[in-house]
Order: structure tokens, then sequence, then C-alpha cells
């Protein structure tokens, strides 16, 4: 991930809804077409957020340049064309319950605390558009807890309220401004801030930070838990194995009592505490029982596995998330020795019935629990490794009464071919589309593709992938994900017979291992080459990484980019001269993958107009191959690596050794140094290539025969004519419906989303 974090307006940084609405003042970027065309638009960036982009200027007349080779590369004839009225495209999007505005569903919630009237307040470590702590109500974002984002500073994992004040975890780091109250360099100090019931910081004596909010706890470890009794204040200190007491109102440590890896607290009806201790080692996670001066009490809950979050209910029983393999809200009977009398939601959660498919009473990855007066029930699911907010109230009965979704973080879609776009699949989850509603209404949550219990070797879990590819390859599905550096190209399938929706691990393509240690360091996957590079494949459909699945070779390690066509072959582009390689494929094995192999791997030069490859898109039914990169002509003004490159080529019968292009575009890049102008991605689809800038967020359509610039899109009003910048090499993904229509899918990283541009034909 990017962190493109700007200097902060102190005064913004009160409130971040007031902080979104004038972070950015101001606009400007300058791109040169070919042949000294410039199209200027201003932005100069204010604020604490990352990766932010309007799109509310004017639309500009303009001409775009281009270059038609029709005999050899001596030969360009250069036409000026004005650009024609096209059909109008509407803007719709998938994957967060609010399309756009300063209060959308966060992208994480790791601990939330429910209050008696159903106001929900929540914590998270990260929100890209710096909402890390939330208040939720009635199944709407009613406030943002202010200025957690950004200047090094960021949320946690507990959070707890009284009659007065908010209290969260957070951390804050060095800025080089100790004048200023900021941690030395190389400290960070983990805290506890206190809010009013706004969300706006409350400072207190001898308070610290850059506004004396802030309860430095510990330089060693976060706070892990938060719970309040009367006037006292109960903070878990990890690293210190202490329970740490302070006054509500002072912020002054009173006193303190030990515990091993404390968690989570809350408070039972008689004031005593009950505390999640952690599993540590071959010691299992427990939940204790302590009194408020510190004395641990006889009562203890042993019959858990991982046990995230506590709270107590309105008839004082204890509830429990069970993030195990029961995947269940617990629920003890405390009044004496703990008893479970019951549980809420499906036993196995997300994997019980048909594994992956979503119901109102699957839960996955629980990190908070909570009620109300009434006996509603609040649970938030995050997924495995932070799939993303899945937050529902239900009624004392276990009725869905609301659902709040944030499942989008640097994420992109694709569309399953066999559906004509009513599958659509991100690299965790699988929407169903009706494109007869209106904007946002359009999608429903299908089906949760990840399997953590199963397949723990899964590299969604040890990964971060965010580029999707949707391939039907002799009949049968499957998903290819990779990461925003072209780090790898994982490959899943699909058995509905033994795995509902699940997308099992299927195979794994990864760059070039380095002399002294792995391209994938750490000790995932297990038996993987010490040398060279790699191509996994399962072969007893088991899901691990065995000694006898790998099959390696020692390549050029750089990489630029991926693509695999409609046949199922593997392309991808280095960034060297010998820079194509491609990887027939070769069958798919009993077990259902795919099979590649070095013996067949095919290496092919790149074009000499090329010095620098990036993207790679082909297709055998034509024929047609499209690169992408930086050009003699237009080299690159340093070393840019997430970028598309400075053109866009086509090459027609490729596999006939054609190396004559048919066109080249000069797309928006960086030839001033200032990266203020570049291009992300590419996609190309029927009779249109689109290609989209990283900051602004804009689309250029061309015209695939002829390499003309046909339109720009940029976000309608139904997203707020908003969006956030362009992180990942895929981040624009093109379909073509049957009815002619086009779907163009990008990245929207900042408000967790994926926008969807609905083109006619």
């Amino acid at each position: 991930m990017k962190n493109k974090l700007f200097f902060q307006l102190r005064k913004l940084s009160q409130h971040i809804q007031k902080l979104s609405q004038t972070r950015y003042l101001q606009r400007s970027k300058t791109f040169n077409f070919l042949l000294s065309l410039t199209v200027g638009v201003i932005v100069t960036t204010l604020g604490i957020t990352t990766d932010w982009a309007t799109t509310k200027t004017p639309t500009l007349t303009y001409k775009t340049s281009w270059i038609n080779n029709i005999t050899d590369n001596k030969n360009l004839l250069v036409q000026n064309n004005t650009a024609t009225p096209t059909p109008a495209y509407k803007t719709s999007w998938i994957g967060n319950t609010i399309g756009s505005g300063n209060l959308r569903v966060q992208n994480n919630i790791e601990a939330m605390y429910v209050a008696p009237d159903g106001t929900v307040y929540t914590n998270s470590h990260w929100d890209e558009a710096g909402m890390e702590a939330g208040i939720y109500k009635d199944g709407k974002v009613i406030g943002a807890i202010g200025d957690t984002h950004g200047w090094s500073r960021g949320g946690g994992k507990a959070v707890t309220v009284n009659s007065k004040y908010i209290y969260i975890a957070m951390t804050q780091g060095s800025r080089g401004k100790t004048n200023e109250d900021y941690p030395p360099e190389g400290t960070t100090w983990h805290c506890v801030r206190r809010y009013d019931l706004s969300g706006k910081p409350a400072p207190f004596p001898n308070g610290r930070g850059w506004d004396k909010s802030m309860l430095i706890t510990s330089t060693k470890s976060e706070v892990t838990g938060l719970a309040t009794v009367e006037s006292e204040l109960y903070v878990s200190d990890f690293a210190a194995n202490q329970i740490r007491v302070y006054d509500t109102d002072t912020m002054k440590e009173l006193r303190s009592f030990t515990i091993a890896h404390p968690g989570a607290i809350t408070i039972d009806p008689q004031k005593n505490l009950w505390i999640i201790q952690s599993k540590n080692g071959d010691n299992p996670a427990k939940i204790l029982h302590y009194s408020q001066s510190g004395k641990q009490l006889p009562q203890q809950i042993a019959d858990i596995v991982e046990p995230t979050a506590i709270a107590i209910d309105r008839e004082g029983k204890l509830l429990v998330a069970e993030n195990g393999p029961r995947q269940q809200m617990l629920i003890y009977d405390i009044k004496s020795q703990p008893v479970q009398v019951g549980s809420f939601g499906s036993k196995g959660g997300i994997y019980a019935g048909v594994p992956g498919e979503v119901r109102d009473l699957k839960l996955y990855g629980l990190t908070g629990v909570g009620t109300d007066t009434s006996g509603n029930i609040y649970i938030n699911s995050n997924g495995f490794n932070k799939s993303g907010t899945d937050l529902r109230k239900f009624s004392p009965s276990g009725k869905l009464i609301w659902r709040s979704l944030g499942l989008i973080f640097v994420d992109n879609a694709d569309a399953d071919p066999k559906t004509d776009g009513v599958d659509l699949f991100t690299k965790q989850e699988h929407y169903l589309m009706d494109y007869s509603k209106p904007a946002g209404k359009q999608w429903t949550y299908k089906a949760y593709t990840l399997n953590a219990f199963k397949y723990p070797q899964d590299p969604r879990l040890h990964t971060s992938p965010d580029g999707t590819f949707v391939r039907r390859i002799q009949g049968k599905q499957f998903l290819f994900l990779t990461d925003m550096y072209s780090s790898f190209l994982q490959i899943y399938r699909f058995n509905s017979a033994t795995d509902g929706q699940i997308a099992i691990p299927a195979g794994m393509f990864v760059g070039t291992n380095g002399a002294d240690k792995p391209f994938l360091e750490g000790n995932w996957p297990p038996h993987q080459p010490e040398q060279g590079e790699w191509i996994w494949r399962d072969r007893n459909g088991n899901g691990k990484f065995e000694k006898n699945e790998y099959d390696h070779s020692k390549d050029y390690p750089h990489l630029g980019g991926w693509w695999v066509d409609s046949k199922g072959d593997v392309w991808k582009a280095l960034r060297t001269e010998d820079g194509i390689r491609h990887y027939p494929l070769q069958g798919i094995d009993p077990q259902g993958n795919p099979i590649y192999s070095y013996s067949s791997m095919e290496k092919q030069a790149t074009p000499k107009i090329f010095n620098d490859l990036r993207r790679i898109e082909y297709f055998p039914q034509t024929d047609t191959m499209y690169l992408s990169g930086f050009t003699v002509d237009h080299p690159a003004f340093g070393d840019d690596t997430g970028v598309a490159g400075s053109e866009i080529v086509r090459f027609d019968n490729w596999s006939q050794g054609n190396r004559t292009p048919k066109w080249r575009i000069v797309i928006p890049y960086d030839s001033t140094g200032k990266r203020e102008v570049s291009t992300a991605a590419m996609s190309v689809v029927g009779d249109r290539v689109f290609a989209v800038t990283v900051k602004t967020a804009e689309v250029y359509v061309y015209n695939a025969t002829t390499g003309v610039q046909v339109q720009k899109l940029k976000p309608g009003p139904e997203v707020g004519s908003e969006s956030g910048w362009i992180d990942i090499p895929y981040g624009i993904r093109a379909f073509r419906r049957s009815n002619g229509e086009y779907l163009v899918f990008v990245e929207e990283n900042w408000k967790g989303k994926v926008i969807i541009y609905r083109l006619p034909s």
C-alpha cells in the first residue's frame, strides 16, 4: 500500500467529517499527449488521508494525438482527431453500503462497544479515508471519532464508552517534533485517547500529544482491552502483563494488577471484570474473572478456542465471540460457575450448509459482540486477514434487522464471462448483480470465497492480492489474483460439490528468489525452492504446499505485469529486452488444476520500441497483442514501478512474428519528475481500450481499431463525483455484455468500494 500522506491542517484534525469536506481545496494535473498537446487541471492536496482524487471540475474540450503505423517503424503518420460526442454513461459501485460522502462504512472493525441505546462505537488500526473509529446507529454511520489518521497516528483494537467520554486504543509514532509533544525518533506511543460523545478529542490535565488528549500506557505493545466501572477506566497492557486502572476524569493511574496476556474486558452486574487471556504458545486462551481490586476470582471459562470479544447482555449473561471453527457467539450463565446455555449463529459460520454462501446467521471472522437494553444483538464479522466490515443487528429472536458492509480494501472486480456480467468476483467476495436496479442497489453479497479452516495455507491468508482475473478454461471456472507489485500470480479453482462457493488454492507463480533470501520471506509457503523462481501446483488437491509440488527455474526478477488469456495461457512481462514469457496451458490435471511448466515456457523478445515493459494483454481469437510501458521515444522519468508506462501499443498477427505496431497511443505519464501525472492500469475488451490515471482516477477510452481517444470517464454524482488514487497495476478491468454494454470496474480504495461505469454499446 502506498502511503500518500501529506501534511495535516491541525484545525481540521478535530473531526474527520469536517476534515473531509475541506481537505482538498484545489488540484493540479498536467500531462503531455504526443506532439505537445497539453491539457491542464489544477490540484493541490491538503490533508492527512491517503489516495484522494476529485473529479468535480468542468469537462474540457481537447484534441488527442495518435500514431498510426501503416508500413513500418520508419513511416509513422501523425493525425489530430477531435473527440466526437459519445453516449452518456452511468456510474455505480459495489462493496460498500454507502457509496459517497464523508461517513461511509469503514474498511475494518477490529473492536466495538454497544451502548444501551444501540449506538455502536468502533475502532480499527487503519481506514484509508481516516475513519479508523466510527459511530453507527440504526444501520447508518452517524459520526466519526476524529483525528486518528496521519501524522504517524493510527487507531487500535479496543474501545469503550461511559456517560461522558469515548475511550479508544491508538498509536502515535514519531514526527521529529518532540517540542510539539510527539515521540522521539524510534519510539511509538501506545495510548488511550479520550473523546467527548460527539467524537471530538477531550483533553485532560497532563494529557500528552499535540492536543493533550492522549494517555501513554506503553512503548512496547498496544492496548488490547478497555472497560469502565463507575469512575474507573481499566486498560489491558499486554506487554507488561498488567491491568492498569485510571480515573476516568483526571486520567491519573490509580493502581494495577497482574494478569498474563490480557485482552478484551467486560464488566458484569456485580461490577467485576471478565478478561480474555490470550493464547500463548501451547497455553490455550481462557476467560478469567477478577474483582475491581485485582483479586482473581475462582470462575473461569476454558472450553473455547479463539475468543476475540466479550460483552454482557441485559440479563447479565456473558457473550463470547468464538472465532475458532464454530464461528458463533457463545452465551454463558455466570451467576456461579460459568455454564454455556446457548449460542447464536449457525455452527460453523460461513462454512455451514453451502460453504461460503452468505446467509443472515452465518458469521465469519468475529471481532465484536454486544447487545442493547432491548435485547437486540450486534455482531461484527471481519473475515480472515481483515477481509472487511460486516456489521449486523439482530432482534432478540435472531431476525436480521440491518447490515452495514464495507468489504473492499485495495481490490478490484472482474466478471464471470459465463454469466454475462451477473456474477462479479473480487479477491475474497462474490457478488450477484441486477443491473435493472438503481446505482448502489444492484449488488448482492453472494459468497465469501476463502475457507481459513479447511485451507489454512491459502495464499490470501499470507499475502495481499488485489488484482482479479476471472476465466472460464475448458468450461471450468478459475480465479487468478496478483498484487500491486506483480510479485505473484495466484490460481484458484472451484468445485461446488466438495467446497460450495469456496475458491480452492490450485497453483501459484512467483518472481525470482534472490541469492540469499526467498522471494516470499517468512515461514510460508513451506518447502519452497531456496533459489530461482517457482510454479506451485496442488497435485493432490488438498490445498497445501508440499515438497513434490514445485517446478522451479531462474529468470529475470523484475516483473512488469501478468495476463491470463481466454485459452488459459499465462503471460508475463519483464522489464528487459528479453522480456515476455508465455506459459501455454498444458491441460487440466485430475484434481482440476491448470498445468503450467518451465519446460514448455516460451521466451519472446520485447519489441524494440520499448525500453521498460509494464503491462501485457493478448487475445488468441484475433492474435492481437496489446503492450504498455515506457518507450524509447517517451522514456520514464525515474523508476515509478507501479505505473503502466507512457504508451499503449497494438500488434496484430503476434504469433506469426509481426512486431510492427498497428498503432501507438501516448497515455498520460510523468515527464517532469513531479509525479503529478501517470497512468496506473489498462484493460482491453471488444473494440475499446481503457486506461485509468493514478491521481485523478480518470478513465481514458480509446477505439481499439484505430487508437483514437473517444471518451473520458469520471466518477458521477452517484458516488459523489470523487475517487481515491488508483494504487494497483490492475486498477481497471472491463467486460462487454452480450447486449454490447461495457462494464468498467475501477478500484476505489479511498472510500472502500469498486466503482462501476456502464457504457452503452
